[in-house]
């Protein structure tokens, strides 16, 4: 679906991704993962083309995105980023109606039924209609997230990006989004893309892991095959400790406090 071929790009700053190389499957759930200023945000505004490449290129459904406007990307990928600005509050409905404008004919000015729908069905999948009269500057970090991902879906996308979708939420709002996401990518076969900092919570939810490091793929594969501790030492700088996960098998990693003393000690 979706196809990274030697991509490079960055910024003014002088931070670039290198030569990222990597295919998205549909119907997969991929995590994104690696230290801060590894390129995880910058690799997905590439992929949106809010970043234009240096060298390279990002094959959507095999064509280059270069030859794709933005509403025509915009019915393909939706993107639920870490942190809303909104300049004026609104209502919950009317903000999950603003990812219907990527559908909208050149002069349709006013929703009609399958907007209506489109809206509605979203909602209650993410269970958020009894919502949509709250103001969304008013909603809790959980609820929020539950509402741009109902706006995202609105798009009807094929492709879902997240950047830090668990950011900033307890331990109960985190599993009931990422649970959300599951139902959306096993039940309604939505191919996801997101963006982890917790291994563990990627390990557990995703079927393939991109590591990222200085701008670099670094590994990418199951989660058994990424979250090694070796590889994670290496990256992260850190020494850690993987096991399996008694509840699912998948791998489950531990820090190890006081690094300098661990280090004297082996």
């Amino acid at each position: 679906m979706l196809e990274i071929k030697n991509l490079t790009c960055g910024y003014p700053s002088g931070f670039t991704l290198e030569n990222v190389n990597f295919q998205l499957r549909k119907k997969e759930f991929l995590g994104i993962v690696g230290p801060n200023g590894s390129g995880k945000t910058t690799l997905i505004k590439a992929i949106t083309k809010l970043l234009k490449p240096e060298k390279g290129e990002i094959i959507l459904d095999g064509v280059n995105i270069e030859k794709m406007g933005f509403k025509e990307i915009a019915k393909k990928i939706a993107v639920v980023p870490q942190t809303f600005k909104m300049e004026f509050d609104m209502s919950v409905e009317e903000f999950v109606f603003l990812g219907r404008i990527p559908r909208k004919s050149t002069f349709q000015f006013l929703e009609d039924k399958n907007d209506e729908e489109a809206v509605k069905g979203a909602m209650e999948l993410t269970e958020t209609l009894e919502l949509k009269e709250r103001l969304i500057n008013s909603l809790s970090g959980g609820e929020i997230q539950r509402a741009a991902i109902a706006r995202a879906l609105v798009q009807e996308p094929q492709l879902l990006l997240l950047d830090e979708p668990t950011s900033h939420l307890d331990i109960g709002h985190q599993i009931r989004i990422l649970d959300l996401l599951r139902k959306l990518n096993k039940g309604n076969l939505l191919t996801i893309a997101a963006i982890f900092h917790d291994l563990n919570l990627a390990s557990e939810y995703c079927n393939r892991l991109l590591l990222l490091k200085e701008g670099k793929t670094y590994s990418i594969g199951k989660p058994e095959e990424v979250l090694t501790y070796q590889t994670l030492e290496e990256v992260y700088n850190t020494p850690v400790v993987v096991q399996k996960s008694i509840m699912s098998g998948n791998p489950y990693v531990l820090v190890v406090p006081h690094p300098e003393e661990y280090r004297k000690k082996h």
